[in-house]
């Protein structure tokens, strides 16, 4: 009697996630992530360590709290994990911009487009951004009181628009900027959240953003529609090369109209937002800290003598730089961004397989302690490269890292500075002692309140230097509004870093 021995397949145990706060049955962590975003990533860095597991609903999501997890993702690793798993939200997003393509679509298209940033370009841009500033300026007078909060909005969105797309929406920016603010300021509801429920009404908030998005389905294609039309055009901008770029999939195939729709989206939405944002907690931060802003305003007189910046003035303005910096670190505009891992690896000991999504947070690093000298304070001489380093690679990253960093930012970059240099050398915004501005984060950390400012003349250059070093005060960091926040881990992902 022959006796025959047969393997038997031993099933390979998937390897344990990292400890993390119990699930409820259907919510998962839901709850107190709503209740409180930021404090409770700060939270679990507290009690869990370099990593923590959270589950969104029944969706197990890591948290990574170490700059070399960020690192390891975004700069060392970046091809073991995708952005579009993790970013497509509903059917309100921009699937095929750069924010959620990935591979080589993502590096062709994003290759046909990066001339449009290269240094000679930007710095091209400047006298656009100096113009409409310059017409923002003359509108406001001392004495009045700004909605500063909308106001950037309004000039970054039109500054965008102009240097990108060479159109100029001068007449529709209250209109458009309610659109963006519907768009990219409204959470899902609890039919979204937990049950995928999308109801078209302007009641639900998946109605409104609906509502938005037809809005700028239409201004979108009908410029493209003109563009295409146009026979001859002598444009040089961003949308000219994106109807010349091939999709990374077919060969000798062109993007369509959709592909092309969904990129002016995403650098509308990203050029603008992101800028408008830093620029407005940066000024409720000059606000509350006088001692800074007389620094800053003692820099302007110096460098500039009342004159419009040019480019030239700009590297002379360094102690505007490290106050934007520090504004950033203190507000990342985004404050989140994730990946899915399209591979088995290794992190910290600790081993993933494919398909894990992970999440590093932009304002857990930024306010951690274990890598940022009293990271509560707003104290912009940190980034004076005299005092070497202020924290290790990897725990400063408000454009993301990597091959996916933002393509915009020499563009934002040089925006903030013009933006900033031209209104602190005209004007002194002053914002009532209890004022609250809320922090709501969403798809970017804004303001929920608008920031209100009264315009005071910007003091004389004697004035400006009068000021005498101290310990500054903790910064008063907004109080967070505690409304839900899945779209900030669904629809966004990627930080608005395209």
């Amino acid at each position: 009697m022959t006796t025959v021995n047969q393997e038997r397949s031993v099933p390979t145990a998937t390897p344990a996630l990292p400890p993390g706060p119990r699930p409820w049955p259907v919510l998962g962590n839901l709850l107190p992530f709503q209740r409180d975003p930021l404090g409770y990533l700060q939270y679990l860095q507290r009690i869990y360590g370099d990593m923590a597991t959270v589950h969104i609903g029944r969706m197990p999501m890591v948290f990574l709290f170490r700059p070399e997890y960020v690192r390891y993702i975004l700069v060392e690793q970046p091809r073991k994990f995708r952005n579009r798993d993790v970013a497509l939200g509903d059917d309100t997003t921009a699937r095929e911009g750069l924010l959620t393509i990935d591979g080589e679509k993502h590096r062709q298209q994003r290759r046909a487009v990066q001339p449009a940033f290269h240094k000679k370009r930007v710095d091209s841009y400047a006298t656009d951004i100096v113009a409409y500033t310059q017409e923002l300026l003359q509108r406001w007078q001392v004495g009045d009181t700004v909605n500063i909060t909308h106001d950037m909005q309004a000039l970054t969105l039109r500054i965008v628009c102009k240097c990108l797309f060479d159109i100029d929406f001068a007449t529709q920016l209250d209109t458009l900027g309610a659109t963006f603010n519907d768009m990219l300021g409204t959470q899902n509801g609890i039919l979204d959240t937990l049950f995928n429920v999308r109801i078209d009404n302007p009641l639900t908030s998946y109605g409104r953003r609906k509502n938005a998005m037809r809005k700028m389905n239409m201004l979108i294609y009908t410029l493209l529609a003109q563009r295409r039309a146009e026979i001859g055009g002598e444009h040089h901008d961003v949308l000219s090369m994106l109807l010349e770029t091939e999709d990374g999939e077919q060969p000798n195939q062109t993007l369509s109209d959709k592909q092309i729709h969904d990129h002016i989206l995403t650098f509308i939405a990203a050029g603008h937002e992101t800028t408008a944002i830093a620029l407005s907690w940066t000024f409720y931060l000059l606000a509350r800290h006088p001692e800074v802003r007389a620094k800053l305003q003692s820099e302007l007189h110096t460098v500039l003598s009342g004159r419009t910046p040019t480019l030239e003035d700009i590297p002379k303005l360094t102690y505007t730089d490290w106050v934007l910096s520090e504004s950033m670190r203190l507000y990342p505009p985004a404050w989140l961004q994730a990946r899915y891992a399209t591979e088995d690896f290794e992190l910290g000991g600790t081993s993933f397989t494919a398909g894990t999504r992970l999440v590093v947070s932009q304002w857990v690093l930024h306010h951690s302690p274990d890598y940022w000298e009293q990271p509560e304070v707003f104290r912009p001489e940190r980034w004076d490269p005299a005092n070497g380093d202020p924290a290790p690679p990897g725990a400063y990253f408000p454009f993301g890292g990597g091959p996916r960093i933002c393509i915009g930012m020499p563009f934002a970059q040089l925006e903030a500075r013009l933006v900033l240099a031209m209104i602190m050398q005209r004007f002194d915004p002053q914002v009532p002692a209890d004022y609250e501005p809320r922090i709501l984060p969403v798809i970017t950390l804004r303001p929920r309140r608008p920031l209100l400012a009264r315009l005071l003349p910007a003091p004389t250059a004697d004035a400006a230097s009068n000021w005498e070093p101290h310990m500054l005060a903790p910064a008063p960091l907004a109080v967070q509004e505690n409304r839900g926040c899945r779209p900030a881990l669904l629809n966004l992902l990627g930080g608005l870093r395209l």
